[in-house]
């Protein structure tokens, strides 16, 4: 069952119980007139449910129509979308209008993000990339909400285009304050061009890590309650992995507790729901490598950590040269581990204004695919500290 299935018949199991309890409180009260108010309170209550039901039922969280309800006031200023089309002038107008910290109109961001989620659904949960000869990709790891770092990535690096195409690695939100400007900026660009940018699914991408580091308050206080659900959903549709030329495995953690792993097994995993605990889609969020051959239990406490012949042998199993995974940070933004067959790479410098660390992001060059790794600095950013909207409990810790 869907998260908003879900949500759908509770609610509908809400209205069922409050017009037993009021036809019970009536035939006890008034029982001379218990047949005629019973009975239009319960049609009242059918017609409110049948409303709300048709406002909320199915997989659909929200509706084209209701999508179209939004009016835009005469007074709005910011980035406009014409019609259906979602332009490379729009796109520049909004990442321009979010740098001066201002805000999308909802009616835009609905827009946006519905785009996005249909595109999504029709992906595999293991997307193959095809780089013809001549022609490069670039790859960026965790990003975490800090919108002006990468706007300095775009700046390094050029927009994402067709010609210029991106895959960013996971963990777009949560710690950085500006989790909203980054998820719908990188959506943005996936309408735009969906072959100009690639998103796989972290372990952030997930209701219960929004709601402690700061994206689900964030979404709340810059959107509204109605979002909040609409993001979680559209998480469950991100891809868990990708393959460059059948040559490049990228996924946000890791590998598995267990040898034998096909590229078809990956392919054919249910990601449509929140991570698991345990089982391949809960390794690939959160897996860590380690220095020692084998395996060991994960610092996190989820997922697991493996050694290079664990690395070395999934490769092999699936004719593979390379692992690039994100998902820790890394003091110059990458590291080269396993006898050069696995990569972190890591976009997000000076890591919650405090880590000190490198950003970087990897190039890669076809038809050789040899790693280029770039590495950049932190850039200013408006005084809005780190995780501002998170759990309260959380930042008495800050």
């Amino acid at each position: 069952m869907s998260p908003s299935s879900s949500f759908v018949s509770t609610q509908a199991a809400i209205l069922a119980a409050t017009a037993t309890v009021v036809v019970a409180v009536v035939v006890m009260v008034w029982p001379a007139v218990a047949t005629t108010v019973a009975g239009m309170v319960v049609a009242v209550l059918m017609i409110l449910g049948a409303y709300w039901w048709g406002s909320c039922s199915g997989s659909d969280v929200f509706t084209k129509s209701r999508k179209l309800e939004l009016e835009v006031e005469p007074q709005y200023s910011g980035a406009r979308i014409e019609g259906d089309v979602i332009t490379l002038d729009f796109v520049k107008k909004m990442m321009d209008d979010f740098k001066n910290q201002k805000c999308l109109h909802k009616r835009y961001a609905f827009q946006i993000v519905l785009q996005t989620r249909e595109m999504l659904r029709a992906l595999p949960s293991l997307v193959d990339i095809d780089i013809p000869d001549g022609k490069h990709f670039t790859v960026c790891g965790d990003v975490h909400g800090q919108f002006y770092d990468l706007l300095n990535i775009f700046e390094l690096n050029g927009l994402p285009s067709e010609e210029n195409p991106y895959l960013f690695n996971g963990d777009f939100v949560d710690r950085g304050s500006f989790s909203v400007e980054v998820i719908l900026t990188l959506f943005a660009f996936k309408c735009m061009c969906p072959s100009a940018i690639y998103l796989s699914r972290g372990n952030h991408e997930s209701k219960s890590m929004n709601k402690i580091y700061g994206f689900e308050g964030e979404v709340r206080s810059k959107l509204s309650e109605t979002f909040v659900e609409l993001f979680a959903e559209v998480f469950c549709c991100l891809p868990l992995a990708h393959v460059l030329n059948q040559k490049v495995f990228v996924v946000h953690g890791g590998l598995f507790s267990v040898d034998g792993v096909k590229l078809s097994d990956i392919k054919t995993i249910d990601r449509f729901c929140e991570p698991p605990e345990e089982g391949l889609m809960c390794e690939l969020l959160w897996s860590d490598p380690q220095p020692l051959p084998g395996r060991g239990p994960s610092k996190r406490g989820v997922g697991l950590s493996f050694g290079a012949d664990v690395t070395k042998r999934f490769l092999q199993d699936n004719s593979l040269d390379l692992v690039v995974r994100s998902h820790e940070v890394k003091d110059e933004g990458y590291e080269i581990e396993h006898d050069g067959k696995l990569i972190t790479v890591f976009s997000a410098p000076n890591y919650c204004d405090q880590m000190g660390n490198k950003g970087a992001f990897i190039r890669f060059e076809a038809p050789t695919l040899k790693p280029n790794v770039v590495t950049f600095a932190a850039v200013p950013h408006p005084d809005v500290k780190p995780m501002a909207y998170a759990n309260n409990f959380l930042r008495m810790f800050q």
